[in-house]
């Protein structure tokens, strides 16, 4: 399904707007589960929730509705939320893909200037424009499927210039889509050639100063970094987290994806809003993000493309009450996945997550990944009418069909995007 996003309805002025005669699964942590509501209603004013909960529990002071959606008893569930993507990049890597296809690790690839730094050569030789056209591309699959929020990371620049021009592309998308997009600086993903063995020349030329001028420009909304035996080791990450913490930037981290540095126990003690991939948590890992309230990431699309075998201790997170969000990790190497639809049946499928764990990853604990939690992410008063309506019978459909896009419509900000 393509959706049409120059074309909106609903929800404008300081009128009321009600979507009624629908089911609700609002995922509000108040109530168990999804948080369902049979019989629900929406009312939304001024871009943002006024009441979501049972229709005969609505305020009189909302009835009078300026418009009113009948949902014909279709479900509604929080717009769906992609926290984890690189999706400005210039090329691709299909070659690389048959090179994995013949038996080639990530490690080789990387090692023999594949990899990231094959992304790097194409990203440096596009010009904003380019690099725009190719990510809209992208991002009009995932609004297609009822995305409202997508998180976007630099870090196939490597360069001060090049950074920047990912977090200018990102910030346009917004401007060109309606989209919340937030930006991560993901200068310390990898080193390039120029700083080849020389990771700490390489952070103080490029991540520090880079990370200053993107701050100076509002480009950052986080700072992220690849925390790996290939890219860069806990001592080297520490100093990209001290500069972000003077400039007041939160932080989140690609952790024990490989192997276990201890990405994680330091993601954690910076009260990272998140740590990401974690196929080789250890219980003292899981522990610290535990305590700090951090949001572990799953990412089965780089482990289904990587054709990998150790999956993230999904029941250790959950005995210690990690919230657990999935994403597509959309990049044109290790996940070349536009689907968050497909990326929950995944999460079930390959890492044995419930249908509850799948839609509250791709809702409310992606929303608090990425900082967001009194703003959007669930069904609730005062959050930003940010919902999906679907054409199914029961929740579980948005988890178990595969290559199915059931979206009816999907509102931003109170606005109706008709497909």
């Amino acid at each position: 399904m393509t959706a049409n996003f120059n074309s909106t309805v609903g929800g404008q002025g300081n009128s009321i707007s009600l979507w009624y005669n629908a089911r609700l699964a609002t995922l509000a942590p108040t109530l168990p589960g999804l948080g369902i509501v049979e019989n629900g209603i929406i009312a939304v004013r001024n871009g943002k929730i006024a009441f979501a909960g049972l229709q005969e529990e609505l305020p009189g002071d909302l009835a009078m509705a300026g418009e009113r959606f009948d949902c014909a008893g279709r479900w509604i569930t929080p717009a769906l939320i992609d926290c984890h993507t690189h999706l400005v990049f210039g090329g691709d890597r299909a070659m690389e893909f048959e090179m994995r296809l013949n038996g080639a690790a990530y490690e080789e690839i990387a090692r023999a200037g594949g990899g990231i730094l094959s992304s790097v050569r194409s990203t440096r030789s596009l010009s904003e424009q380019e690099l725009t056209e190719q990510a809209l591309r992208r991002l009009d699959t995932l609004l297609g499927e009822g995305v409202s929020t997508v998180e976007i990371k630099s870090g196939y620049g490597l360069d001060i210039e090049t950074e920047l021009k990912m977090l200018r592309v990102a910030r346009r998308l917004a401007q060109l889509r309606p989209v919340r997009i937030v930006t991560s600086y993901l200068a310390a993903h990898a080193t390039p050639p120029e700083y080849k063995g020389r990771n700490r020349d390489y952070i103080s030329d490029i991540v520090l100063p880079g990370m200053e001028r993107g701050h100076a420009e509002g480009l950052i909304d986080a700072v992220d970094g690849f925390c790996e035996g290939i890219a860069f080791s806990v001592e080297e990450m520490k100093l990209v987290f001290q500069k972000a913490k003077s400039l007041g930037l939160p932080v989140k981290l690609h952790a024990e994806q490989l192997s276990n540095l201890g990405g994680a126990e330091l993601a954690a003690s910076y009260s990272a809003l998140s740590s990401d991939h974690l196929e080789y948590l250890d219980e003292a890992g899981a522990g610290a993000l535990a305590k700090a309230g951090t949001v572990a990431v799953l990412l089965p699309g780089a482990f289904y493309a990587l054709r990998e075998t150790r999956k993230p201790p999904v029941q250790m997170l959950r005995d210690l009450r990690v919230d657990m969000a999935l994403a597509t990790d959309c990049n044109p190497g290790t996940s070349p996945l536009t689907s968050l639809l497909l990326t929950m049946n995944m999460g079930a499928t390959l890492f044995g997550l419930t249908v509850d764990e799948c839609l509250t990853g791709t809702t409310r604990n992606a929303a608090k990944a990425l900082g967001l939690s009194a703003q959007t992410g669930t069904l609730q008063t005062g959050k930003s009418a940010d919902f999906t309506i679907w054409d199914i019978e029961r929740p579980a459909e948005l988890v178990y069909r595969i290559g199915f896009n059931p979206l009816h419509a999907h509102v931003f900000k109170g606005r109706t995007i008709k497909p």
